[in-house]
């Protein structure tokens, strides 16, 4: 009886279950090389399990982790974003998010992009189910609140930097007390407009108006810009003119009013000769060019009173 091929045979099947089990061996180095390296990104953050207690690894490179004991979840520093009002990627508007009442009970359709950051990993995966959603949630209540607080065209011209601006400060005051491990970057109005056609064609007629009439504003003071000046220097003329006349008037009855006190002073003096010149100078202010001569009882020239002349001996003289 040969026994040799059974030899054999038991011999090739412990070769067999060497292989296998050599093969197996090698495969489990692998994975547990494998798992036990890692590459961390510059933009990401690393949070490393043991035990259940974690540990953030931000330094990028290569990594290494205890396998099966540590376990390991990779995080993004980067800033990324999501839009409230429409589907950012078919751009269709989302009804139901963004229209919205304003303080004047006004319907307005507003659309905004959100971004946001991860400040804290741990905080972001173990805090919070969906942070994320958190923040949305938050954003469309602050939105709203907001929003209601201004006029419709407020929120669609001229307020939107400071609805931008009061909204960010609201939200990040409650992600501070909520703590989740994420921040806001920026909150931006994307597009504001009326839900419908010809309430849109009302708020851009009244746009148009506001411009036009800016235009004339800037129009007008243009105009008076140029005309003022020209303006405040003939006023300035007039004035001028004005303080000379008055000067003059003043001076002129100052003059007046000093010869009446000189003629005073002669009048108290000889009355009776200042008396005659008087009259003498009245009669030659109205009959202008005449000659008056006084002349004696036997037909003397006795003195030309007119025009004036010293009262001097003018006797023997004929006219």
């Amino acid at each position: 009886m040969e026994t040799a091929p059974v030899k054999d045979y038991s011999r090739k099947g412990k070769l067999i279950r060497a292989a296998v089990i050599f093969g197996v061996l090698a495969v489990v180095a692998l994975i547990l090389v494998f798992s036990s390296f890692y590459e961390l990104n510059e933009d990401e953050f690393a949070v490393i399990t043991t035990f259940g207690r974690p540990s953030v690894v931000t330094d990028p490179g290569l990594k290494m982790k205890i396998p099966f004991i540590q376990h390991r979840r990779i995080v993004s520093k980067a800033t990324k974003g999501f839009a409230i009002g429409y589907d950012l990627n078919s751009g269709l508007s989302i009804p139901s998010e963004s229209v919205m009442i304003t303080v004047d009970y006004n319907f307005v359709n507003v659309d905004f992009y959100v971004e946001y950051r991860v400040t804290d990993p741990v905080k972001y995966l173990y805090r919070s189910e969906d942070p994320v959603g958190i923040l949305k949630m938050l954003c469309q209540s602050y939105i709203r609140d907001t929003i209601g607080l201004y006029k419709v065209d407020d929120v669609i011209t001229t307020g939107k930097s400071e609805i931008q601006a009061s909204i960010k400060d609201k939200i990040l005051n409650r992600l501070e007390k909520e703590d989740l491990g994420i921040t806001l970057v920026s909150i931006t109005i994307q597009d504001a407009e009326p839900p419908t056609t010809a309430v849109q064609e009302a708020f851009k007629a009244v746009e148009t108006a506001k411009q036009d009439a800016e235009t004339a504003t800037n129009n007008a003071n243009k105009y008076a810009n140029e005309v003022l000046p020209a303006a405040k220097a003939d006023a300035d003329e007039i004035r001028q003119r004005a303080e000379a006349y008055k000067t003059a008037r003043i001076n002129a009855a100052q003059g007046q009013a000093s010869r009446f006190g000189q003629l005073y002073e002669e009048y108290s003096k000889f009355p009776e000769i200042t008396r005659q010149r008087l009259f003498y100078e009245t009669i030659s202010g109205i009959f202008p060019g005449m000659k008056v001569i006084i002349v004696g009882e036997d037909g003397s020239k006795l003195q030309t009173v007119l025009p004036l002349e010293p009262f001097v001996g003018a006797a023997g003289e004929g006219e």
